[in-house]
């Protein structure tokens, strides 16, 4: 299966069935999951990044765990729409991804989802450090947020 844009993705999931949200970061991939009816994004954690099939193979055994229908993947584009290099390694991130096994993949925008979640977690007092471990799963249900949103104003 190709990386889908929305219309496709959505044609492409089943009725029902969680959505992984992945943010992968150079040092750090964030986790969150839907709800089976896609309508919540939860934060579920942060896999260190080691080994592309090391990450892959924790990745798989979340999705598999939570009996995900797809995947969506944050895209950090740069403010005036365009890809640079964080972006570049999310779509080659993602299509390694996808040539380990053939399931239904979003690249959603993501820009600002971390500062967006960085913010609500300085206004809400959190220390540095409890921010550095909770960001990343964050910034990655915030990105989930906004894709079940989209595919939620698409059923109306």
């Amino acid at each position: 299966m190709a990386l889908l844009d929305l219309p496709a993705f959505a044609a492409a999931l089943p009725p029902q069935g969680a959505l992984m949200g992945l943010d992968p970061g150079e040092k750090r991939i964030g986790v969150a999951v839907s709800d089976a009816t896609r309508l919540i994004a939860s934060s579920l954690e942060t896999v260190a990044r080691k080994k592309f099939a090391l990450d892959a193979e924790t990745i798989f055994r979340l999705y598999d765990g939570r009996t995900c229908a797809g995947l969506v993947i944050g895209l950090p584009l740069n403010m005036d729409g365009s890809a640079g290099p964080s972006a570049q390694a999310a779509r080659a991130f993602a299509r390694n991804l996808i040539g380990l096994r053939d399931v239904p993949l979003l690249l959603w925008d993501e820009r600002l989802s971390t500062a967006a979640v960085t913010r609500t977690l300085i206004e809400g007092d959190a220390s540095r450090r409890r921010r550095g471990e909770v960001v990343d799963k964050m910034a990655a249900a915030y990105m989930l947020q906004g894709a079940l949103d989209a595919l939620q104003e698409r059923r109306t």
